[in-house]
């Protein structure tokens, strides 16, 4: 009796509707799957385009800005191959805005420096530190210091106390210090000395004894 009146409750309306249903379900689901999936395909693509691009596209438009002898060919060869490209505009723009050098030269300098941030920090700090008119030889002490903001410190500090010492002097005196290696002297090596002495190697000799014989007894098996 219960089979039948569930039977009964089915109607082929019902059958309808449902399969209306679940098609319109499945169009409307398809889409949206579809998108999805082309969308996460997407995004990495994306992502990594933006990332890649971000840093060169700063470094390039920082530079243009300044439009003082400089090229669109110079500034997208020194962006392209420059490791760390936000640096290099960090250097150009601080250098240029401190400094009396003009954007062009600024990029030259920026372009060949290892650490561009440090290079342009020492060259405006030794600059700014400067009465006098800027002396170029700071961008070449600069370049040539391995650490170039402890370099600039070093200039100074010691100008900042030694009233009478002179630009080039400190120049000189703190890169002959940043170039010692471990506190060791400048003129000090890290291989030890050779000896010219030949090694001559000598042996004693001493005689080989010559063989004793022992006597042999008359009578080997017994001791008398």
């Amino acid at each position: 009796m219960c089979k039948t009146e569930i039977g009964r409750g089915v109607t082929p309306q019902s059958n309808f509707a449902s399969r209306m249903f679940t098609n319109k379900a499945i169009r409307l689901t398809v889409p949206i799957l579809t998108v999805a999936g082309w969308l996460a395909a997407i995004a990495p693509v994306l992502a990594i385009t933006a990332s890649y691009s971000n840093d060169y596209r700063v470094c390039a438009g920082r530079i243009l800005r300044e439009e003082e002898g400089v090229t669109q060919q110079s500034v997208s060869q020194a962006c392209a191959q420059a490791l760390r490209p936000r640096e290099l505009a960090d250097c150009v723009v601080d250098i240029k805005k401190n400094t009396k050098i003009v954007a062009a030269d600024a990029l030259a300098y920026c372009s060949e420096a290892r650490r561009p941030r440090d290079y342009g920090i020492c060259v405006v700090g030794i600059s700014n530190n400067t009465e006098e008119a800027f002396n170029p030889a700071t961008l070449d002490y600069c370049r040539r210091s391995l650490l170039p903001v402890r370099f600039a410190q070093c200039v100074v500090g010691l100008r900042s106390e030694i009233k009478d010492l002179p630009p080039t002097q400190a120049l000189d005196t703190c890169i002959d210090g940043s170039d010692r290696i471990g506190g060791l002297p400048a003129s000090s090596t890290l291989l030890p000395t050779q000896r010219s002495t030949e090694f001559s190697p000598t042996f004693e000799t001493s005689p080989i004894p010559a063989n004793e014989t022992s006597p042999i007894p008359a009578n080997p098996g017994s001791n008398y």
